[in-house]
């Protein structure tokens, strides 16, 4: 998409929920609460993790890349959105358009592998107990984390140029809040069956490799787990992989609707409200679905609160 295909070509017009005024003005407001408390959740999590020594286990070094993953992820989004939702400018400029797509799609592939990784966490936990520490050894756990934010980008750097290399011919107004692939392709004055094959073959690689994994580590825990006599314990082991599941379902439940579907069943409106979904609500939820919940955090949770306030008295 060369940003010289039109005479006055300077950008992207996002027109996201400006056909709706209201709903922009109650939306300004949700957002603003719901960006708020995945800043104070993520952030919560990753400095327990580290500051508990506790909580300095694999499964919590992963969840806080994961936090660090989510506030990332939302940043690259929501406050450009809340700008444009508060005033009648809803402009980006061409190179912030391409750095968005670049970081979002590279975020959201990370996470993708991510999640994989914690499943196979989860696998060596329940069904290797007894070599958990020599298996996630922490050379492991940090090549595995830097070979998921690898992969990620490099997957993103591959559809950015594929998508970037669409000629425009001056279309510029894009149906959504920010720049992400469908809405972009759809300006597109050419066919782009070839491309969209190209993205969408990329898609289910990234999508498929750690789904697979996930089911096979889950398939080894549930085999372990009925083999476990004590119902304590048979609900110990489901709770832990209870909340890696949901995570797994919301993600790539709306990741799949968003990016696998073919893009003539695309609904501009439905796009919308589910990029909302896996844009802000997800990494809201994260970590309060998967640790403040778990008593492993809200105790050294409770400790550091004691500790502020003796401080501030």
């Amino acid at each position: 998409m060369d940003p010289k295909n039109g005479s006055s070509f300077t950008g992207f017009i996002l027109l996201g929920f400006s056909d709706r005024p209201q709903l922009e003005r109650v939306l300004f407001v949700v957002l603003l609460i719901f960006y708020l408390l995945t800043l104070l959740g993520n952030t919560t999590i990753i400095a327990l993790s580290r500051l508990d020594p506790h909580l300095q286990t694999p499964m919590y070094f992963f969840l806080s890349n994961l936090s660090f993953l989510d506030l990332c992820y939302t940043t690259s989004t929501v406050p450009q959105l809340l700008v444009h939702l508060r005033g009648p400018d809803k402009s980006i400029s061409f190179g912030a358009c391409v750095a968005q797509l670049f970081v979002s799609l590279g975020l959201g592939s990370t996470e993708c592998i991510l999640l994989g990784v914690m499943a196979f966490d989860r696998y060596a936990a329940i069904c290797r107990p007894l070599h958990y520490t020599v298996i996630m050894h922490p050379r492991l756990c940090a090549l595995m984390a830097s070979a998921s934010w690898f992969i990620g980008f490099a997957n993103s750097s591959l559809q950015t140029v594929l998508i970037f290399l669409v000629p425009l011919c001056g279309r510029n107004k894009m149906h959504h809040f920010f720049c992400e692939v469908t809405p972009l392709l759809k300006l597109a004055c050419v066919d782009t069956t070839g491309n969209e094959n190209e993205i969408f073959f990329a898609s289910v690689i990234i999508f498929l490799t750690p789904v697979a994994l996930i089911m096979f580590s889950y398939g080894q825990i549930v085999r372990a787990v009925l083999r476990i006599k004590s119902a304590t314990g048979q609900r110990k082991a489901f709770g832990t992989c209870g909340s890696h599941l949901t995570l797994v379902s919301l993600f790539y439940g709306s990741a799949i609707y968003a990016y696998v579907q073919p893009s003539n069943n695309y609904s501009q409106d439905q796009g919308k409200f589910i990029s909302l979904f896996y844009t802000i609500v997800t990494p809201m939820a994260n970590p309060f679905i998967y640790t403040l919940w778990n008593k492993d955090v809200m105790g050294p949770m409770r400790k550091v609160l004691t500790v502020t306030r003796h401080h501030n008295t």
